[in-house]
């Protein structure tokens, strides 16, 4: 099991290193977009990229391409204000529609990864075959023409859908990274964001847990592996019943480093495969919860 970080900058690579961390598992790459009043250049983008790259070594970074849309909004790009943005132009989607966002970013990454073979790239808010194909494709002529190698390729199982189509997405990616966050409140039609309904969005609920489950699942009959970069990964419980499931990287705040690697420590393999086993029967988070807790 890996206990990687999920940071915004460059600058925060050594903390995390510091604090534990075995790579970075999740870059976003948004914040680039959101602490300005301006689209970054691709140079500037490409910088920000190196030098986390070389301050990780050796170690993975994987960067996600941008997640803008739902909760993260950004006024210079112009967007058409959306009555239920989470469930209209965000993530890949936006950049289908923005190729002159996506593009650069993409070409942005090429260039470090040509020096840096730590670099790993995926996708946000897939939901279909055809949109994992489709960003693909743009980032293989970006590759073609920069004449870069494969870069190791990915994708966010945080639409149900994407989890229900792991089998026939497994053998076309390199791995999975559950945005549990997203899954949660996808999975049980609830906004994260509500004030009456936020706390009802357990990403222990079982249903959650068994999209989870398909997807290492299908994972692991194609030699893939699954990570968690959403806020489930960095919950005691939620590092715990994860492993259990069969993932096999954690991305955490760096902060949360130190606490899951102790509460992996006081545990077996073994146990934790049949307290997973155990928590898909539950009937609801709470009692996952309490399972868990003992």
């Amino acid at each position: 099991m890996e206990v990687a970080a999920n940071i915004n900058r460059a600058s925060a690579a050594a903390e995390a290193l510091e604090a534990g961390a075995e790579g970075v598992g999740l870059m976003r790459t948004e914040f680039l977009f959101l602490e300005r009043d301006s689209v970054p250049s691709e140079a500037d983008q490409e910088q920000e990229y190196r030098a986390m790259a070389a301050a990780l070594g050796d170690r993975p970074l994987i960067i996600r391409t941008l997640d803008i849309g739902g909760d993260k909004e950004v006024p210079y790009l112009g967007l058409a204000r959306e009555d239920n943005s989470f469930l209209g132009i965000r993530g890949v989607r936006l950049c289908f529609e923005r190729p002159d966002l996506f593009v650069p970013q993409l070409r942005a990454i090429v260039r470090v990864a040509k020096d840096h073979p730590n670099v790993h790239v995926m996708f946000p808010m897939i939901a279909t075959l055809e949109d994992f194909r489709r960003a693909r494709a743009m980032l293989d002529e970006v590759r073609t023409e920069l004449g870069a190698p494969h870069i190791p390729l990915g994708v966010m199982i945080e639409v149900p859908s994407a989890a229900l189509i792991a089998e026939q997405l497994a053998p076309e990616v390199d791995f999975f990274s559950v945005g549990t966050n997203d899954l949660t409140q996808y999975t049980l039609a609830m906004d994260r964001m509500h004030p009456q309904l936020a706390r009802q969005t357990d990403a222990m609920h079982p249903a959650v847990l068994r999209l989870i489950g398909l997807t290492v699942d299908a994972a692991q009959r194609h030699g893939k592996w699954v990570g968690v970069c959403g806020g489930a990964a960095g919950d005691d419980v939620g590092a715990l019943v994860l492993t259990g499931l069969g993932v096999k990287e954690l991305s955490v705040s760096t902060p949360q480093v130190a606490g899951v690697k102790a509460a992996l420590r006081g545990r077996s393999s073994a146990e934790l495969r049949d307290l997973a086993a155990r928590a898909l029967t539950q009937p609801d988070a709470a009692a996952v919860r309490a399972l868990v807790r003992g």
